[in-house]
C-alpha cells in the first residue's frame, strides 16, 4: 500500500477535492504559486529534513516544500490546513516531535513553523490507509506565537474544513452520518466492553450516560484534564445529573442512571486501565464525542444515529437485540412512514412504543425543514412526545432527544396504556402519531396499540403504524378491527417487502397503514391500497438490506405520488370499498400486469409448484 492511499482516504473523509471547493481551495503537493505569500514561506522552509528541533525556527531543508495538501478559505484569509501523510501507523510521530522527514506529525509541524510567521495554521498529521485504525493528530499554531495548541477533539478523526473553524473557535462540530463508522464503532466498543466482562443491561446506560454528559459544556471544556479515573468518573456523574436536573426528568431515573455508573465505576478491569491508554474510561468518552456525538448533532439529519449504533451494538452480543427492546425500524421506512403522514414544522408528533427514539428524530429533522430558529426552538420543546415501557432503552431514548438538543425532554417513562400517560398526551393536542408497536405481546395486540395511538390524537389526526401483515386479514383480531372502524377511517394499507426487517433478524412480513383519528370509518369509500413489495434495497454481507444502486428516493416519491392522487396502476395500487372484517391487503383486490410477466416468471412457479408437490406429496 502507498502513501497516496492515506492522501485519498484524507480527501474522501474530508469531503474535499483537489483545486477549487465551496470553502476555498485545496493545494496538492505544495503547489501553490498562485499565492505569492504561501509560495515564499515554502521556499524559506524548503524540502524536510531528516533531522530538526521544533525551537530552531531558522533552518530550512534541502529542495522544495511539498506539504501533502494546503486548505485556503474564502472565508478567513488568515487560516491554512497544511496536511502530511503516512501510509504505516509506526511513522506517525517520533517522540520529540523533532523528525519531519520521517514523521506525519514531525512534517505537519515543521511546514507549520515556518507558515504560522504570516498564518495562522492548523497542523494535521495523519497516518495509516484504512478508516477504522487511521492515526490523527490535530495541532493549532497561531500567527506569530513560539508554541502550537493540540486540539484533543482532532484525534483520530478527520472533519470537514469548515468544521475545523468551528473546532478552533470551540464551537460545536456537525458530521454528516455514515452508518459504515457507527457500525465499526459499535463493534468495537462491543468487543471491548465484553472484554471487561460489563452486562448487557449496563452497556445501554453507559452509552447513553457518556453521551449526556457530553451535552454539559462544563465537562466538554475539562473532561480531559482529569489525571484520575475516580476524577473523571466523578465528573461524569454530575454532568450527567446537571443535564437530566435541566432537562426535567423524573429523580428517580437520574438516580438510576447515576447507581449504574457507581456499578460500572467498581469494574476492576476498567479501573485498572489507565486513562492515556486505549480502552480506558477517557477512550470512551473521546470515541463517542469525536465519532458519534457529531454526527448526533448534524440537525438536518433524519437519521437516527445513536438507535443504528446502539443496534449494531447489541447485535453482537448474542441475537438481534429484541432481549434488550431493540428493534430498529429501517431508516428508510421511517422517512416513508413522516412523508405519508405529511409531518412539517406545525406538526406535533407521537410514537407511544418510541424505542431508542428513530421516528422522533425523523419527524424533527422534517419539522426543521423551512422553520426558523425561533420556529425550531419551539418544535424541540413542545412537539415531540414518546412512551418507552424498557427503563434501559428509556435512558436511550431521552440521550438521544437530549443530545440532539432537545430543551425538554418529553419521553414518557412507563406503559403507554397508562391512563395518567394518555391524559397527558391528550392535552398536548397532538395531530400525528407514527409507530411500529411490539410483536406478539401476550397482553396487548398490535392494533391495540394502534387503536391507544389513534385515541391520544386530536379529531382528523393522522396515524401511520407499521404491523404484522396477520393484522390485515380479517380473520384475527375481530374485536379490535371492529372498534377501529367504529372509531375511526382506514385511508390507505401498503404492503411492504417481505425482507424489509432483514437487519434484525426478523422474517415477519409488515404493512403500513394510514389511519384518520375520531372519524368513523365509512365503507361505502375507497380505501388505498398498495403493493409496494419492491424498494431497490439490496442485500449485502454484513451490511444488511442497502439502496446500493440509489434507487430508493425514485421508488419512493412515485409511491406517495400514486397515495397522493389516488392513482390506479396495475401490479401497483388499487382502490376498493372494504368493512373490518374485510382483508386489508391489496393483493386481494389489484390487477394483475401482465406485461411485465416473462418466461423466467412462468418457468419459477412452475418449479415452485413441483416443489410443493413433493414436499406434501399429492
Amino acid at each position: 500500500m502507498s502513501e497516496r492511499e492515506t492522501e485519498n482516504l484524507v480527501l474522501t473523509e474530508m469531503n474535499i477535492s483537489l483545486g477549487k471547493n465551496d470553502f476555498g481551495f485545496v493545494f496538492d503537493q505544495g503547489d501553490t504559486l498562485s499565492i505569492t505569500k504561501i509560495t515564499n514561506l515554502l521556499k524559506k522552509a524548503g524540502g524536510k529534513p531528516k533531522l530538526c528541533p521544533l525551537t530552531d525556527f531558522d533552518k530550512g531543508g534541502p529542495g522544495k516544500a511539498q506539504p501533502e495538501y494546503i486548505i485556503t478559505f474564502n472565508n478567513d484569509l488568515k487560516l491554512l490546513i497544511v496536511i502530511e501523510c503516512k501510509k504505516s501507523t509506526k511513522y506517525h510521530a517520533s517522540q520529540n516531535l523533532d523528525m519531519p522527514k520521517g514523521y506525519a506529525v514531525d512534517g505537519a509541524l515543521y511546514y507549520a513553523k515556518f507558515l504560522k510567521e504570516e498564518f495562522n495554521v492548523l497542523a494535521l498529521g495523519v497516518s495509516g490507509v484504512k478508516k477504522e485504525n487511521i492515526k490523527v493528530t490535530t495541532l493549532y499554531w497561531p500567527k506569530g506565537m513560539d508554541k502550537y495548541i493540540e486540539l484533543p477533539r482532532g484525534k483520530d478523526v478527520l472533519y470537514s474544513p469548515e468544521n475545523y473553524i468551528n473546532l478552533i473557535q470551540g464551537k460545536k462540530v456537525e458530521k454528516a452520518i455514515s452508518i459504515e463508522n457507527i457500525q465499526k464503532l459499535a463493534l468495537t466498543m462491543h468487543n471491548n466492553l465484553r472484554a471487561l466482562k460489563m452486562t448487557e443491561r449496563a452497556k445501554p446506560v453507559f452509552i447513553a450516560g457518556i453521551l449526556i454528559a457530553l451535552k454539559n459544556q462544563i465537562f466538554l471544556n475539562d473532561y480531559r484534564n482529569l489525571t484520575s479515573f475516580n476524577a473523571l468518573l466523578n465528573m461524569l456523574q454530575q454532568a450527567i445529573n446537571d443535564e437530566l436536573v435541566n432537562s426535567d426528568i423524573r429523580p428517580e431515573k437520574i438516580s438510576d442512571i447515576k447507581t449504574h455508573f457507581q456499578m460500572i465505576g467498581k469494574n476492576s478491569k476498567l479501573k485498572e486501565i489507565p486513562l492515556s491508554h486505549d480502552n480506558s474510561l477517557l477512550w470512551y468518552v473521546e470515541q463517542l464525542e469525536t465519532k458519534i456525538k457529531p454526527m448526533m448533532d448534524y440537525s438536518s439529519e433524519a437519521v437516527d444515529a445513536l438507535g443504528i449504533f446502539y443496534h449494531e451494538f447489541v447485535k453482537y452480543s448474542g441475537g438481534d437485540g429484541s432481549g434488550l427492546g431493540i428493534v430498529l425500524t429501517p431508516q428508510h421506512l421511517t422517512e416513508f412512514m413522516a412523508d405519508l403522514a405529511e409531518v412539517n414544522k406545525s406538526s406535533k408528533v407521537v410514537d407511544i412504543c418510541c424505542g431508542s427514539g428513530a421516528f422522533l428524530v425523523t419527524a424533527m429533522s422534517k419539522m426543521f425543514k423551512g422553520a426558523t430558529q425561533q420556529e425550531i426552538n419551539k418544535i424541540r420543546k413542545e412537539s415531540l412526545f414518546g412512551v418507552e415501557s424498557d427503563d434501559d432503552i428509556y435512558t436511550l431514548a431521552i440521550a438521544n432527544m437530549i443530545v440532539r438538543g432537545d430543551g425538554k425532554s418529553n419521553i414518557f417513562y412507563g406503559d403507554c396504556f397508562n391512563k395518567d400517560i394518555i391524559k397527558n398526551l391528550k392535552e398536548k393536542k397532538i395531530n400525528i402519531g407514527l409507530i411500529n408497536p411490539p410483536y406478539s405481546q401476550k397482553d396487548h395486540c398490535e392494533l391495540e396499540f394502534v387503536e391507544n395511538m389513534l385515541d391520544i390524537l386530536v379529531i382528523g389526526g393522522t396515524g401511520v403504524v407499521v404491523v404484522p401483515m396477520s393484522c390485515a386479514i380479517g380473520t384475527k383480531f375481530k374485536e379490535v378491527r371492529e372498534r377501529l372502524f367504529k372509531n375511526h377511517t382506514l385511508k390507505a394499507v401498503f404492503s411492504m417487502p417481505d425482507d424489509i426487517f432483514y437487519a434484525n433478524n426478523a422474517s415477519t412480513n409488515v404493512c403500513v397503514m394510514v389511519w384518520e383519528a375520531h372519524k368513523p370509518h365509512d365503507s361505502t369509500k375507497s380505501t388505498f391500497f398498495g403493493y409496494y413489495k419492491d424498494d431497490g434495497f439490496v442485500k449485502a454481507k454484513k451490511l444488511g438490506r442497502i439502496d446500493k444502486f440509489n434507487k430508493w428516493e425514485t421508488i419512493k416519491q412515485e409511491w406517495l405520488a400514486l397515495y397522493r392522487e389516488k392513482d390506479i396502476k396495475d401490479g401497483l395500487t388499487a382502490k376498493k370499498p372494504v368493512k373490518w372484517n374485510d382483508e386489508w391487503l391489496c393483493e386481494a383486490y389489484m390487477e394483475t400486469d401482465y406485461t411485465k410477466l416473462t418466461q423466467i416468471d412462468f418457468e419459477r412457479t412452475i418449479k415452485d409448484y413441483l416443489s410443493h408437490l413433493v414436499k406434501t406429496g399429492e
